[in-house]
Parts: C-alpha cells; sequence; structure tokens
C-alpha cells in the first residue's frame, strides 16, 4: 500500500532522528584521560598549588609551589620555572629533581604557561603571557609567600619553550631579574619562517610573534634583543643544550652572540637529546650557578630580611 506524502515524512523525520542518535553514540567525546600527578617531594620541603586570577589574561591560572618547611630568614629568593611546549605547571614536579634545592631556602614557583611561548600574543591581544609571568605572577606569589621582592632575589629558569621564554623575558625586563637560566632553549623559535611542511606551528607562531620580518617579531627575538641589551645592566644567563639536539646549533650562535657584546653568561654542551633525564641532570649545577658563581653571588643571594 503506498503511502501518502504526510506519512512519507513521518518515516524520513524518525529515520533522521535514529540516524542522529547512531552518529551521537558513535562519535560522541571520550572521557578526558585522567591527569596523571605524582610529584617528587624532597625531605624538608613542602608543596602548593594556588589558583589566582591573571588580570593579563582575564582568566584563572594555576602555579606549584615548592618551599622549605622551615625557612631559615623572613624573606626567601624565588626562582620561576618555566615548563616546555606541550607541558603543564605539573611537569618540573613531576619529572625532575627539583624539590630537593627549594630546601635550600629557595621558593621554587611552576606556573601553567600553555602553549604560548611566555608571549604577549600579536594576533590575539588578549593572550598576554609575557605580562602574567613579568607581573601578575609574581604579585600573586609575592602576597602569598615569604618572597623577596627585589631584583636581586628572582631568577627565572626554563626548559625548551620555557627556555626561549626565560632568555626572552630576562632581556625585555633586565630590571626584575638576576639570573636567567635556559635548558635545551629553542631560542630561535622567533626567526623560523612559515613552513608548509609544519603548517599548524607556523599558524601559531604568526600568531603569538606576528609575520615574518614583522616589528613585533624583532620585539621577541632574543637575537635581536640582545643587540640593543645593556649587558652591564642584564641578568647573568646560564644556558645549556644537548649535543644530540637540532637546538643546539642556534644555542651556539647565541652564547657567541652574549660573548660578543660582553653578557656575563656561560654555555654547556651536555650529552643528551631534548628530554628530563638530560635536564634534570644539569639541575645540581644550575642552581650552583645561581647559588655561588662569583659572576652571580653579587646580585642573587638566597636570603634577605627586605
Amino acid at each position: 500500500m503506498a503511502l501518502s506524502k504526510p506519512g512519507v515524512l513521518v518515516l524520513i523525520a524518525a529515520a533522521i532522528v535514529v540516524l542522529l542518535a547512531g552518529w551521537r553514540v558513535l562519535f560522541r567525546s571520550k572521557p578526558a584521560a585522567p591527569i596523571v600527578d605524582d610529584p617528587r617531594l624532597a625531605p624538608g620541603v613542602t608543596m602548593r598549588n594556588v589558583t589566582f586570577r591573571s588580570q593579563a589574561l582575564e582568566r584563572d591560572m594555576q602555579y606549584r609551589v615548592f618551599l622549605p618547611e622551615n625557612p631559615s630568614k623572613q624573606k626567601l629568593a624565588v626562582v620561576y620555572l618555566l615548563h616546555g611546549g606541550g607541558g603543564t605547571f605539573r611537569d618540573w614536579s613531576n619529572y625532575s629533581n627539583v624539590a630537593q634545592f627549594a630546601a635550600s631556602d629557595y621558593i621554587l614557583v611552576m606556573p601553567q604557561g600553555d602553549y604560548s611561548y611566555y608571549t604577549n600574543f600579536a594576533l590575539r591581544p588578549q593572550e598576554r603571557y609575557e605580562d602574567y609571568i613579568v607581573n601578575d605572577l609574581p604579585g600573586d606569589v609575592e602576597a602569598r609567600f615569604p618572597a623577596r621582592t627585589d631584583r636581586g632575589g628572582r631568577a627565572i629558569v626554563g626548559i625548551s619553550m620555557g627556555g626561549f621564554g626565560a632568555v626572552k623575558v630576562a632581556l625585555r625586563h633586565p630590571e626584575r631579574y638576576g639570573f636567567a637560566g635556559a635548558l635545551s632553549a629553542a631560542i630561535d623559535v622567533a626567526r623560523r619562517p612559515f613552513s608548509w611542511k609544519r603548517l599548524n606551528q607556523s599558524r601559531a607562531y604568526r600568531e603569538m610573534f606576528g609575520p615574518d620580518g614583522s616589528d613585533s617579531r624583532h620585539d621577541n627575538d632574543p637575537f635581536v634583543l640582545a643587540r640593543t641589551a645593556k649587558p652591564a645592566l642584564s641578568p647573568y644567563f646560564y644556558m645549556t643544550c644537548g649535543r644530540q639536539e637540532g637546538l643546539l646549533a642556534p644555542n651556539r650562535e647565541f652564547s657567541a652572540l652574549l660573548t660578543r657584546y660582553d653578557f656575563r653568561h656561560e654555555f654547556h654542551e651536555v650529552p643528551g637529546g631534548h628530554d628530563w633525564n638530560q635536564w634534570n641532570t644539569q639541575l645540581p649545577a644550575l642552581f650552583e650557578s645561581l647559588r655561588s658563581s662569583s659572576a652571580t653571588s653579587a646580585v642573587f643571594n638566597t636570603t634577605s630580611s627586605h
């Protein structure tokens, strides 16, 4: 028996409903994988997680803190530890033994940086990650913890993307930091040209730094910044890179530039590749340089009565 036109429409509508229901079941989002968080603690060190409102980003941001359980002085020097691309504020605590250095009267601060290169985005002005790191984060840390507020009581250190961020931020704000450390820094990222083979990456770099050759690119390029900075007023730079890394050549080039312009710095080529095993191995030497190097001891001491 032939169906009337209204009947056909009803059947079609019912079929569409069934198909849509099946489609939703088939392609519904999978539950998010549970967050793995296994921080490596150390004797005499306590850990705190903080969520605060960033004025620069206009949203809540998180950071993790290691600090001594029983600090010897009223105010402590602060080391800001920046994670790499694809990482989170948990990385430094989960993949390295950095907590042990908090026992020596340091406050270690590990902020969430997203995939930002710790930069105020050129083409997305609402994404002001540099302002968040330089202004909002220290403001919150210094309000909550017994942190020093002077330049000599602040250091900034990072791995990979964070290494770029540490160097770039220290060059752009030398009055804020007495020491900058970079392990396997992606130091050349702001000058990398557009590449069809790395289309998504190139698009992301364009949003962060602006088009190739633009003023915003130059303003965020450590190679350009180092040529116009005043070495005598700049922090001490501590840099390393693994001999098996593709980043070795640009790091060598940047170290040579620092030497040419008489920046106080050291650069070490070390065994290994671009991974936490290599970076973890370098931490004792980095903190020794921070703590006791004759080049930095005049500006960076762990404790102060300020």
